[in-house]
């Protein structure tokens, strides 16, 4: 049985574009490898950490959603500790509520209008 699950982590600032990406792509080719469905992939950009996190004051956050069997998330998890490029990493299995909200987020439900702003 596949569960929902999102996961967000946080790369080292110091990598490039074209590393960020090919992290990124390591991670998504292990979740099919271990057959699981990726729903959506976001790059949120470089942010400011709240603190600092090995030595580090910002990181690129990345979020994966995606639908997985539970052995999956294990080795998922093996992979983002042994991976030095990865400050920090999060991921949660996603109830109703969880993938409703997602949903909205993915049409955009919560981005701010000009005239909000």
């Amino acid at each position: 049985m596949l569960n929902n699950y999102e996961t967000v982590f946080i790369l080292n600032p110091v990598l490039s574009e074209a590393q960020v990406k090919d992290t990124v792509e390591k991670f998504k080719n292990l979740l099919t490898a271990g057959k699981a469905e990726i729903v959506n992939e976001e790059s949120w950009g470089l942010k400011t950490l709240a603190y600092p996190v090995k030595n580090k004051k910002s990181g690129y956050y990345i979020l994966l959603e995606f639908k997985a069997p539970g052995a999956a998330i294990k080795t998922l998890e093996i992979e983002f500790t042994r991976d030095e490029n990865v400050l920090r990493f999060l991921t949660t299995v996603l109830d109703k509520y969880g993938l409703e909200y997602s949903e909205k987020r993915r049409k955009g439900a919560f981005k701010k209008s000009k005239q909000e702003a």
